[in-house]
């Protein structure tokens, strides 16, 4: 990540529908490389005391069983993936490391009694249109992919960002004599990315599993199960069941936990 893309050798590694992006953006890349191994860290923090420990995304792009089929697990990667792009790409611009963004836009809403909007906020929108567009460029490719795995990493990736959107708050720094907050500047933030990854796993937790099938005129991913609650915005979906990950099975990607 530290080292200057090079259109031809770098952006020829990345799928069809990345490559353009990539050409097009060259000096972004470091900031998705940063987001991609931050992704493989908190993953594996967030399930290190599961039967499931994430240790399969070391070996990202060449993934396994359990990230290619839609699991449940494959939903928190890509909702996880798309908050970690956009966030990296909304703080690179207000850092100015990006020529083409800056601070993101001044709040709308009248500042709190005793403070001022100022400061240089994440540039949130910058983060979400630009990762939107790389990570769901992922999701659309793989010959092997069909409609309805698509379908589901594209909304997954929208609840990544969703979570993100949600988390932008406030944040102030004090002005004054001594050390006092008789006036203070205010902007607006995204929070480290550990709070995103813990939100995203109490998603997972309550994950939904559902179909790709017509409804109407076009198709829809609604409950695999009859009764259940009709899928939202912010619930992670997954296609088919994990296996329990304690006894061994290569062909669904479980490397067992079985007598440890």
């Amino acid at each position: 990540s530290g080292a200057s893309w090079n259109e031809s050798q770098h952006c020829r590694l990345l799928v069809p529908e990345q490559l353009q992006l990539c050409r097009r953006h060259l000096e972004v890349m470091p900031s998705i490389v940063r987001a991609a191994r931050r992704t493989q860290e908190l993953c594996q923090q967030s399930f290190a005391d599961m039967r499931w420990n994430c240790s399969s995304i070391q070996r990202a792009p060449s993934f396994g069983p359990d990230l290619l089929t839609g699991t449940r697990e494959a939903a928190f990667v890509h909702a996880l993936a798309a908050a970690a792009v956009a966030q990296g790409i909304a703080r690179s611009c207000a850092s100015g490391e990006l020529p083409l963004c800056s601070c993101g836009p001044g709040p709308s809403e009248p500042p709190a009694p005793g403070s001022r909007w100022g400061g240089c906020g994440d540039n949130l929108n910058h983060g979400l249109q630009l990762g939107a567009a790389f990570t769901d460029g992922s999701a659309r490719a793989g010959p092997g992919g069909t409609p309805g795995l698509r379908a589901v990493n594209r909304h997954n990736g929208a609840v990544g960002r969703a979570v993100l959107s949600d988390s932008l708050d406030t944040r102030c720094k004090c002005h004054g004599v001594s050390g006092s907050c008789s006036v203070k500047t205010c902007w607006k933030g995204l929070p480290d990315l550990g709070e995103i990854a813990s939100d995203l796993k109490s998603r997972y937790l309550a994950a939904l599993k559902v179909t790709h099938r017509l409804v109407g005129p076009r198709k829809q991913l609604i409950p695999k199960e009859g009764d259940a609650r009709p899928v939202t915005e912010m619930d992670l979906v997954y296609l088919i069941n994990s296996p329990d990950y304690c006894t061994p099975n290569p062909q669904l990607g479980s490397l067992g936990t079985q007598d440890r």
